[in-house]
């Protein structure tokens, strides 16, 4: 059985939605190995004069968990 750890991640982007999630990714990927599936939880954006912004979107990240090696 593997456990599996879930972190929240914020992307953003001034293109899309679907940008946002892969900006999420992308910055979660940095500092997480083996990640192996996202959940999208929340689309949200930023309105200036009338129009959008900025995108974001709230993924969650999932990526097993290692032992420590003794």
């Amino acid at each position: 059985m593997t456990a599996v750890k879930i972190i929240k991640v914020l992307g953003t982007s001034t293109e899309s939605w679907e940008d946002a999630a892969h900006e999420a990714v992308r910055e979660a990927s940095k500092t997480v190995d083996d990640i192996s599936g996202i959940e999208i939880r929340d689309h949200t954006a930023e309105v200036e004069d009338g129009s959008i912004s900025t995108y974001k979107a709230t993924v969650e990240v999932a990526f097993p968990v290692r032992e420590e090696e003794q």
